[in-house]
């Protein structure tokens, strides 16, 4: 059997800059660098293998807890290489595991080149600000970045309810209470019905994942706080609904005026492979604006996108095709790629 170092090649997954490490019996093990993946120049694992590596990064209550749901979730951190948000679960009844990298050093929005009204947003009292898009596409480190702008300039209380936490920020400003779901609450839920408790002035919500979970979080900002959450949704209409039809045919008057009562913005990125190397993120932004307010109330959301495309102005309103657009003509994206991403392929001029 051959012989992993588990840490040597979390330390290679960091010095390459990849995002993710991959571990699957049968085949070597594979690293995510600006999207896609890639084999390391190591031999084929076996189950055994991936055991003994990933069994060594973990405590005995975790191994049990894996034993007996088959599927573990857990934040790691390796002094001296870095942070890494981890999933073990098992294929063809072997064991699997995907490690993906969490930076330490927390990016700032102009580190990410994020669009100026990022920072109007974030001087809200109160309200809900959603972040969306498909898995990796960076809505975790936008987030991030949106919290590290509050910590540098206002002295705020900040909630997190995470699975796992991921981003760990230093109280500069602000004071942060990190909880992680399963370790120190045991649900999204619960966290939030007590969260009000904790005298918070802003909530992260790392998913709104159910009913119970969105109904706390449109409470929570109609009632002053500041809330940010995240959606697996691809634009920001998209959200809307979503988040509307989680609830049965007789709440969804009730839903849709908290919505157009208390949403901020949605913003619906994607992760685009850059010519040349490295990634950008194309963003949909919505605003909620006295129309949009009302259409959201009115039950008439597949009128937003219109009202968007209108709605430019000051606002930084943006759909994801203007910013798909702006990329083509500076030559940052290629054609294929922004064909590939677009969620209306047919509105773009290539």
């Amino acid at each position: 059997m051959a012989s992993f170092d588990i840490k040597k090649l979390l330390q290679s997954v960091v010095t390459h800059g990849a995002s993710d490490l991959h571990l699957v019996s049968r085949t070597e093990p594979q690293i995510r660098l600006d999207g896609r993946l890639k084999p390391v120049n190591l031999p084929i694992l076996t189950g055994d293998d991936i055991e003994e590596m990933c069994y060594s990064l973990i405590t005995e209550k975790q191994k049990q807890a894996f034993e007996e749901h088959d599927e573990l979730d857990f934040a790691l951190l390796l002094p001296g290489i870095g942070r890494f948000r981890a999933n073990y679960y098992r294929t063809l009844g072997d064991m699997a595991a995907a490690f993906r990298t969490i930076p330490i050093n927390i990016p700032s929005l102009d580190d990410l080149g994020a669009p100026q009204v990022y920072k109007k947003l974030v001087k809200r009292e109160k309200g809900l600000i959603l972040v969306t898009g498909p898995t990796g596409s960076g809505k975790s480190t936008t987030l991030a970045a949106m919290l590290n702008e509050i910590n540098q300039t206002e002295q705020k209380h900040v909630v997190t309810v995470e699975d796992p936490v991921e981003f760990i920020h230093q109280n500069k400003k602000c004071v942060f209470s990190h909880r992680g779901v399963g370790e120190d609450t045991k649900s999204f839920a619960i966290a939030l019905k007590y969260a009000m408790r904790q005298d918070p002035d802003i909530i992260l919500i790392g998913e709104m994942r159910d009913k119970e979970t969105i109904e706390a979080a449109l409470t929570a900002a109609e009632t002053g706080h500041l809330v940010f959450g995240t959606l697996h949704t691809s634009s920001a209409s998209g959200t809307i609904n979503r988040i509307i039809d989680v609830f049965n045919g007789d709440e969804q008057p009730q839903i849709r005026a908290m919505l157009s009562a208390s949403l901020i913005a949605v913003i619906a990125q994607s992760l685009l492979p850059k010519l040349g190397g490295g990634r950008i993120a194309a963003s949909e932004i919505l605003i909620t604006n006295h129309a949009i307010a009302n259409l959201i109330r009115e039950d008439k959301v597949h009128q937003i996108y219109s009202q968007m495309q209108l709605g430019q102005g000051d606002t930084g309103m943006q759909t994801q095709t203007q910013a798909l657009q702006k990329y083509l003509s500076q030559g940052i994206i290629s054609r294929d790629v922004a064909l590939q991403f677009a969620n209306k392929p047919n509105e773009l001029k290539v």
